[in-house]
């Protein structure tokens, strides 16, 4: 018998949910729409090719940035800490809740559903309505107004495009994101592992959860494929500046030429 307290939590939090832009927390991500005031922005991946020096240069360049999951661990290394942070996977969130809680940025985005299921609180968090069931009738399954919903698309990367548009940034540009992993899920289900690909910028990236995580790259490809083509339709611009990696979806820049432009201008 499900308990009467815990009954009227259950049916506040579906009410919250299905007008979640009506809550104080709806409200809240609805203030950040269109405030950036730079059309330019990074999103830090924590693959193998992650390099502190671009990381610097970002830093000295004060470009925004979004970064996700456990990217503090190349904070003894740089003096470059990310704008924008964001968490959404459970295995990895009910680890670091303290050092997420740790992070000095301006912005921390973070499901509602961690915090009501998981018991996950951040401190001063932007927490958003995550749907991980992707409507087909929204187009690509992804919502205009994040203030009602966020789709999940597989990846923390996606999330953090999705708000960088929403803020106002309309040039994306990727770095770390190298698409790859040493266990993946191929085409048929089967489990490839390949211990010579290295996951992550830091050996001890994810020690202890290893064993609880395959990835499955062609829903991921899938994933960013979605992501082009509606984000493209908008005049979003999404470029692959990652050095090197798997990931061809999206058109790559030479980083090294970036910087030299974006510092003469």
């Amino acid at each position: 018998m499900i308990h009467p307290i815990k009954s009227i939590i259950a049916r506040n939090q579906m009410c919250i949910s299905r007008h979640f832009d009506n809550t104080k927390y709806g409200k809240r991500i609805r203030s950040l729409k269109g405030i950036s005031n730079s059309k330019i922005c990074f999103i830090i991946g924590n693959g193998p090719s992650l390099e502190v020096a671009d990381l610097e240069r970002l830093h000295k360049l004060l470009i925004p940035t979004f970064a996700a999951n456990r990217i503090y661990k190349i904070f003894d290394k740089t003096n470059w800490r990310p704008t924008y942070y964001s968490c959404e996977d459970p295995v990895i969130i009910r680890d670091i809740e303290s050092e997420i809680n740790n992070i000095e940025c301006s912005f921390k985005f973070i499901p509602i559903d961690l915090k009501w299921y998981k018991d996950i609180v951040i401190d001063d968090a932007y927490y958003f309505n995550m749907d991980y069931r992707r409507d087909d009738s929204i187009d690509f399954g992804f919502y205009d107004e994040l203030s009602e919903k966020v789709t999940c698309n597989g990846t923390v990367t996606i999330s953090a495009i999705q708000f960088a548009v929403y803020m106002g940034y309309t040039e994306i540009y990727l770095i770390g994101v190298d698409h790859s992993y040493s266990k993946i899920i191929d085409s048929n289900g089967n489990v490839i592992e390949d211990k010579s690909v290295k996951d992550y910028f830091d050996n001890n990236y994810d020690d202890g959860i290893k064993t609880e995580l395959v990835h499955n790259m062609d829903d991921a490809t899938k994933s960013f494929l979605r992501t082009k083509k509606h984000f493209s339709k908008k005049n979003i611009k999404i470029h692959n500046a990652t050095r090197g990696g798997k990931l061809e979806v999206f058109p790559r820049v030479d980083l090294d030429t970036f910087f030299r432009e974006y510092s003469s201008k």
